[in-house]
């Protein structure tokens, strides 16, 4: 055992400068005794009745969740716990369990309300404990949650990411094989025996096909299939090679009978195998760079969104901002949650709203957690429908986050803002998503409620206008 004196509790850097006489006050005030390794120093819901000093020995302090332990933090020897001067608390909201044999010294709560009124020192360093202790719990757990949150939308970001970079990779290698064939179809062309008017008119005919195609309407399958077959119909007619491969880059750069016609007049019929299989080696290199080129703006655009998401590239300070730039952006982010959950998307926006002075990466986060709740309350329903929508309400803007899912039930209804509060399971959710977005809802002054019925759940914010 520890002897206690007021020299010892000096030396717990919060009380170093506590008048000695206080401290033996603080010693002689309170009771002294031992829990055993693996009991509890205290429960979840038990009374905050008493303040604790932690003389000797560790305590693992952790909530359950789902039949699971979440641990919150190790509390060390001359950590200051429990009870704390003006604390709100009433009540434990974790467990701690003795990792090593504790000795500790605890003062009752009416002795705490004589130290206040009587023992400034002392009140005043205490009182420092429960300032920093809030800061660091509010820095730690909106660290944990961005963290979480991040994760949630790194998993969906590398498969969007993904899938456009393999399609630049294979497009690439393929090009590159496609180029290397060329000189062939190339040494064959230049055999062919054109008038220079001709060679013209077949270039002319080629890239205004390609130019129209552009603005061309897309063909069902039947259609495409259809012309395929009349193209090649017209192909067959001649000694032309690759007729199936040449027919369906024709039809697909919308080539008509017209078209080939117009080649047939310019073109002498035993060149025609070698000028129209250049002509689908220009195409099929069209193709493929056009396709390069769309799989590159795709990572352009989702890196953009990244950036805009979380404002990487701005001030910490509020701006005026769009707030349909935030909630886009954030859709983005979770296009591949919404269509690996099959959801439908219904985006209703008030284009007129003005802009409003927000901290636009702080915003973000909240549209994050509410989609990202909304989403998840929908797992596994048939014909799930998620709905944003943003109105004006009076100086204020009001946008809702609305799922088609079983709603909340009305007995847990009032919690679902309370920290560490979750129906997810392990490793789905910390319970504190809605706890911080309402820290920054109350940071922009604004409001935020959920109604709820059974096929429709409508989380609102709503944020004033100037800020």
């Amino acid at each position: 055992m520890i002897s206690v004196t007021s020299e010892y509790l000096q030396g717990i850097d919060v009380l170093r400068n506590v008048p000695e006489d206080q401290l033996q006050w603080l010693i002689d005030s309170s009771e002294h005794y031992t829990v055993a390794q693996g009991d509890y120093l205290f429960k979840k819901g038990d009374a905050l009745d008493k303040l604790v000093v932690l003389v000797e020995g560790r305590v693992f302090m952790y909530i359950a969740q789902n039949n699971e332990q979440r641990e919150i933090t190790t509390l060390q020897p001359g950590t200051i716990t429990g009870y704390l001067p003006f604390s709100r608390a009433t009540t434990t909201f974790a467990n701690g369990q003795a990792l090593d044999d504790l000795q500790v010294m605890s003062l009752p709560q009416p002795q705490v309300r004589e130290m206040i009124c009587e023992r400034f020192e002392l009140t005043e360093a205490l009182v420092h404990v429960m300032t920093d202790r809030v800061r660091e719990y509010t820095s730690n757990q909106l660290h944990n949650e961005k963290m979480t949150a991040l994760g949630k939308l790194s998993a969906g970001l590398a498969h969007e990411l993904n899938n456009p970079a393999s399609a630049v990779v294979r497009g690439a290698v393929s090009l590159k094989q496609h180029l290397q064939a060329m000189p062939d179809y190339f040494k064959e062309v230049m055999r062919a025996q054109l008038r220079p008017e001709d060679v013209d008119m077949v270039g002319q005919i080629m890239f205004a096909v390609i130019d129209a195609h552009q603005h061309k309407k897309p063909l069902s399958m039947m259609e495409r299939a259809d012309q395929e077959d009349e193209i090649a119909d017209w192909l067959s007619q001649f000694p032309i090679s690759n007729v199936q491969e040449i027919s369906e880059n024709f039809v697909e750069f919308g080539f008509t009978i017209d078209n080939m016609e117009e080649f047939r007049k310019h073109i002498p019929e035993k060149d025609l195998s070698p000028i129209l299989n250049w002509v689908n080696k220009n195409l099929v290199t069209d193709k493929m760079v056009a396709d390069i080129e769309d799989a590159s703006q795709r990572i352009s655009r989702l890196v953009q969104s990244v950036k805009m998401f979380t404002h990487m590239d701005q001030g910490s300070s509020k701006q005026l901002s769009d707030v349909h730039d935030g909630l886009k952006n954030t859709l983005t982010m979770l296009e591949y949650k919404l269509r690996k959950g099959n959801i439908q998307l219904v985006q209703t926006f008030d284009h007129n709203l003005p802009p409003i002075k927000a901290l636009v990466g702080e915003l973000n986060q909240i549209w994050t957690n509410l989609i990202d709740n909304a989403v998840d309350a929908m797992d596994g329903q048939p014909k799930s429908i998620l709905e944003i929508k943003t109105e004006r309400d009076r100086d204020c803007i009001k946008v809702h986050v609305i799922d088609n899912g079983p709603g909340i039930p009305e007995e847990i209804r009032n919690r679902i803002f309370d920290p560490f509060f979750t129906t997810k399971g392990i490793g789905k959710g910390t319970g504190l998503g809605l706890d911080i977005v309402c820290q920054i809802v109350k940071q922009h002054k604004g409001a935020i409620k959920a109604d709820s019925v059974p096929g429709r759940t409508d989380f609102w914010v709503s944020l004033p206008i100037n800020g």
